[in-house]
């Protein structure tokens, strides 16, 4: 079996899962068929090649490749025949693959035909196309070009090295077509895997630097071979080929600057990038980003964090790389960017740029969670001055208003009934006695719950002693609270006062409800401008606690004022501890 008539075969299976690939996408219906009938007759005519039937296997070798293949790259990604251009080189094709496998001699002329008619429909349809149409005839386009072009540089060696076409080097001819089928179905199953336009701008530099690299080199020996009047020798060629290599890498950065300027503009210069970024990067997260974008032009940067999108600027694209961004040792985010059409990774300088305006955004993220964390506060505060009011609210309209209602008709009844009946009127007197009294205690109560009168009476020390004194342990027998604090507490601002009151008599309740301690201990003090308290008591614990309603009270009520408070429980006993800031008294 020659080597031909394996790439042939090779070239058939290949295509033929190609055009079942396409088929199953759902995609590009009319172009798999094509593909698959294209796969379908190179392997039977590697087949009748194979038992001796030349003639025919050749015949068939020709309307695989004059017909079937050129129908699978027209109706790519879809057939389109209806519009004036669609229809003429459709009849081109059809037509010229019909006289090339009828008449062989004519294949060569009508193939550049053929071929510029699907440059042409090719240009057409991605005019006219989707944006995934136009992916996908990117990726078919590159392949079958890179195929072309790969076939016409072997061409070229066997010519060269004075080999027939189809004995030495032909079966690689044939092989490089392989990936003409591979690029189709790539385009319609995963056109996303890399971005098919950098693939594109890498073909075209290396297909321009290769080709200027083989005219110098042909031009320069020939040059010199007419000037000289004898060929060059191996070792001045050699040498030749060698001074030449040393501008393939500057033509190689040249040709890409170009391509750069043509597709994206120019590209910015990493220093003054930097500068402008951090120049315009404030607390917003979308203005940052859109600096970002800017001075680096790209198409899509986003900030994300714990897996949300926080911010973003620009339409999003495939192609991504992110980077993380660190405040000291803790990463608070990343920041997501968009590669350039025609990038397949971040430019070194780009990502100098990143890595230079990354403190900066991590900064604007950390302001932006700050931000949320500040508004979430005043909500909460807002939240509890509210539910104050409606409880107020209740309890006057509930509690006080019908006692004070209730004292105004005794009033009048009592008026009513002073003459006539003053056993009666003096009835409704001790009941007008004991309303007013029930209003007044109901007043005390609503007054408490505003701000303790042992606050104002005994300060806050004096306050949480008194409250001590009246605490006794699950037994009944009274709880030893030892009080620790300072000779003189700074004044207070009176939130603060009272969240530090209220916190302390919630963590000792606590201890009498849910502990079997036999003693507690509140330690008051100040440090570094807060007011720092701890209230400790012996009471074992086999397991952790679970917040409830007492924890959730006494950790809101330190946050209105911009504390903190952590509670748990420990090999010694439960432990609360609140840092309260003191803030300006009134």
């Amino acid at each position: 079996m020659s080597a031909a008539l394996v790439a042939s075969a090779a070239l058939g299976l290949v295509t033929t899962g190609s055009g079942w690939v396409v088929r199953k996408s759902g995609r590009a219906r009319s172009s798999a068929v094509a593909l698959v009938a294209g796969g379908l007759l190179l392997l039977l005519a590697s087949g009748l090649a194979l038992l001796g039937s030349d003639a025919a296997a050749g015949r068939i070798f020709l309307v695989a490749g004059c017909l079937a293949l050129p129908l699978a790259v027209l109706s790519y990604p879809r057939l389109s025949w209806r519009d004036p251009l669609s229809f003429v080189v459709l009849v081109v094709l059809v037509g010229g693959g019909a006289i090339s496998a009828a008449w062989p001699v004519a294949i060569y002329p009508l193939g550049f035909v053929v071929v510029g008619a699907l440059l042409v429909h090719a240009w057409w349809a991605f005019e006219q196309g989707t944006s995934d149409d136009r992916r996908a005839l990117t990726w078919s386009t590159l392949g079958w070009i890179g195929a072309g072009l790969a076939v016409t540089f072997l061409g070229f060696l066997g010519e060269s090295a004075g080999t027939g076409v189809m004995t030495d080097v032909g079966p690689v001819f044939v092989v490089a077509l392989a990936v003409g089928p591979v690029a189709m179905a790539i385009g319609v199953v995963r056109p996303e895997v890399v971005d098919v336009r950098g693939l594109v701008t890498q073909a075209v530099v290396a297909t321009t630097v290769f080709l200027a690299y083989l005219s110098a080199a042909i031009g320069l020996a020939s040059a010199i071979e007419v000037v000289g009047g004898t060929p060059l020798r191996a070792t001045p060629l050699v040498v030749l080929c060698g001074l030449l290599a040393f501008g393939v890498r500057p033509l190689q950065v040249l040709l890409r600057g170009v391509v750069d300027q043509l597709l994206f503009g120019d590209r910015p210069d990493p220093l003054q990038a930097a500068t402008s970024v951090a120049d315009r990067i404030g607390d917003d997260p979308s203005l940052a980003l859109a600096a970002v974008r800017e001075a680096l032009v790209l198409p899509y940067a986003s900030l994300r964090a714990g897996g949300e999108t926080l911010a973003s600027s620009g339409t999003e694209v495939t192609h991504t790389r992110v980077l993380p961004l660190r405040l000291g040792d803790d990463e608070v985010g990343e920041v997501v960017v968009g590669l350039r059409a025609g990038d397949l990774s971040l430019d070194a300088g780009d990502a100098d740029v990143l890595r230079i305006v990354a403190p900066l955004l991590a900064q604007t993220l950390r302001a932006q969670a700050m931000s949320r964390d500040l508004q979430k506060s005043r909500e909460a505060v807002v939240t509890a001055v509210e539910e104050e009011r409606r409880r107020l609210r209740r309890d006057l309209h509930d509690g006080l208003g019908p006692t004070l209602s209730g004292v105004a008709f005794a009033t009048d009844a009592a008026r009513n009934q002073l003459h006539a009946d003053p056993a009666r009127a003096d009835e409704l007197l001790v009941q007008l006695r004991a309303d007013t009294t029930r209003a007044i205690t109901e007043i005390r109560r609503l007054v408490e719950g505003l701000r303790p009168p042992a606050l104002d009476q005994l300060g806050l020390v004096g306050a949480l002693r008194q409250h001590a004194s009246t605490l006794h342990s699950a037994a009944g027998t009274p709880l030893p609270v030892t009080l620790v604090a300072p000779a003189e507490l700074p004044p207070l601002p009176a939130a603060s006062e009272v969240a530090a009151y209220r916190i302390v008599v919630e963590a000792l309740t606590n201890v009498v409800r849910h502990s079997c301690a036999t003693s507690a201990s509140v330690e008051l003090g100040v440090r570094d401008g807060a007011l720092v308290l701890a209230v400790r008591d012996d009471g074992t614990s086999d397991s952790d606690w679970t917040p409830g309603v007492g924890i959730s009270s006494m950790r809101e009520r330190s946050l209105q004022v911009g504390g903190s408070l952590s509670a748990a429980a420990t090999s010694a006993g439960g432990v609360v501890e609140a840092t309260i800031p003191l803030g300006r008294a009134g």
